[in-house]
């Protein structure tokens, strides 16, 4: 079976959540079945760019411009143009459509290509039950064609010994989502017992509603102990996931949430939301909160900050459920879903890694 799938996404050294995952999936599928030949497709954008990164020795780059020439085209990022012989989309959110996250435009766009792309697909992968569930609802996708393949996180072999730092750690886009302003004004009104803490937020500062943002940090009572840093390498990042006492991440909503696993598996007790596909990565290994009630963040950060046994536990408990999320078994179900699409396997047997 010859299978195409959208790289796309996956170049770069430091990815989004998406290009993550495409590269995840891409180069796992290439080990795992190193007699099988994969077509990486580029939009035409991005494949000059794709001769600067090596890929497996079993795939071969193509131009992504009309119907992919394989007997199944993946898509890894909910966008398909044209159909193939047998087509497969994973759906990783659909907030733009459920929320007020965005412009009216490109809500307008975003809903058109997801209406597309699931009609255009023999089997959608969504990568929680939440997002499965949305995909049901909104996009009016029957259940027998859905999917569920939670994404993967790699867990250190060794965590950092150096003792941690007062500081709570924020990652991802400054956007509306994932709810900034609140989290800085429970900052603000946190208890600690005459300690000073720090809010660090690293990720882009130009995501959607992020003035609103910016605006609430510029006159904060605490600003001086707030730090935006922007984009940060994936080496600063794991500097920071050292050094980090509190990874705080109450997003109002989320398909996924790769940054809770992140933390979890560099050791950082967690704080996230109680809504969306949160509790669903989180499990009981976190300390959730309702995201719309800023005076219940900012009891859970003091409840943290004072509290270092709840600290130690909650990472202890978050480190050993990262570990029960595998890329390869990621890796294994995409490419049940494959067999499946093609006829190849009854409906639903997907292999536990």
């Amino acid at each position: 079976m010859t299978i195409a799938l959208d790289a796309t996404y996956s170049l770069g050294r430091n990815l989004s959540g998406v290009g993550v995952y495409s590269r995840e999936i891409l180069f796992g599928l290439a080990r795992a079945h190193p007699d099988q030949r994969f077509k990486y497709y580029y939009r035409p954008h991005r494949l000059l760019r794709s001769f600067k990164e090596p890929i497996p020795g079993n795939a071969s780059r193509r131009l992504l411009t009309g119907v992919p020439r394989a007997e199944l085209f993946h898509a890894l990022n909910q966008r398909v143009v044209y159909r193939a012989k047998r087509t497969v989309s994973t759906f990783h959110d659909l907030f733009v459509m459920s929320g007020e996250y965005s412009t009216q435009d490109f809500r307008a766009r975003f809903t058109q290509q997801a209406k597309d792309a699931a009609e255009r697909s023999d089997l959608i992968i969504a990568v929680s039950q939440f997002t499965a569930d949305q995909v049901e609802s909104l996009l009016k996708v029957e259940r027998s064609r859905i999917r569920v393949v939670h994404h993967g996180v790699h867990v250190p072999a060794v965590l950092p010994q150096a003792p941690r730092e007062n500081i709570i750690l924020f990652v991802g886009a400054i956007q509306a989502r994932k709810n900034i302003v609140r989290l800085v004004k429970a900052f603000e009104r946190m208890g600690t017992h005459g300690e000073i803490w720090r809010l660090i937020l690293a990720g882009a500062t130009d995501g959607f509603g992020s003035a609103e943002a910016l605006a609430a940090i510029a006159v904060s009572p605490k600003r001086s102990n707030i730090d935006v840093l922007g984009y940060v390498s994936s080496e600063q990042l794991e500097a920071l996931y050292a050094r980090a006492s509190i990874f705080a991440f109450p997003s109002l909503d989320e398909g996924f949430g790769m940054p809770v696993l992140d933390a979890m598996a560099r050791g950082v007790p967690v704080l996230t939301s109680s809504s969306s596909a949160l509790p669903e990565v989180a499990g009981d290994a976190a300390l959730r909160v309702d995201p719309t009630r800023m005076e219940g963040i900012a009891m859970a950060l003091s409840l943290l900050a004072n509290d270092q046994e709840l600290r130690e536990d909650l990472a202890r408990r978050g480190h050993a459920r990262a570990a029960e999320f595998s890329w390869d078994r990621a890796v294994a179900s995409t490419w049940a879903a494959y067999q499946e699409c093609a006829g190849k396997v009854p409906g639903g047997q997907h292999p536990r890694v």
